[in-house]
């Protein structure tokens, strides 16, 4: 098992995320994955890039565009009842390691 699998990040798909540093500051948008080797992730609607996508038998190709990943230190995750940026710990409850809002003190899902 290599270091990366074992990394712990306090950011998870579904997460709302905004960003923080970079070209796209100030934007928000749903984590749709992560990329744990690379500590990235891939925010929707943010850091878009055009890729040139060769044609395939059920694609015409052409230049499209998507979302690239970013590094996950340039993004803050929004607590979920107030929707302020915060930053993340994690805390035992009932003998379960959760995530809480470091803002707020409320618990994260």
């Amino acid at each position: 098992m290599s270091k990366a699998a074992n990394k712990k990040f306090k950011i998870k798909k579904g997460d709302q995320v905004v960003v923080i540093r970079g070209a796209d500051k100030n934007a928000q948008g749903e984590v749709k994955g992560i990329i744990r080797e690379k500590d990235r992730v891939v925010v929707e609607g943010v850091n878009i890039v055009k890729k040139h996508v060769k044609p395939t038998n059920n694609d015409p190709g052409g230049i499209k565009e998507q979302e690239a990943p970013i590094h996950v230190s340039n993004v803050m995750l929004l607590d979920p009842k107030s929707g302020d940026p915060t930053r993340v710990g994690f805390r035992d409850e009932d003998g379960k390691i959760v995530r809480y809002s470091k803002k707020s003190g409320n618990t994260i899902s």
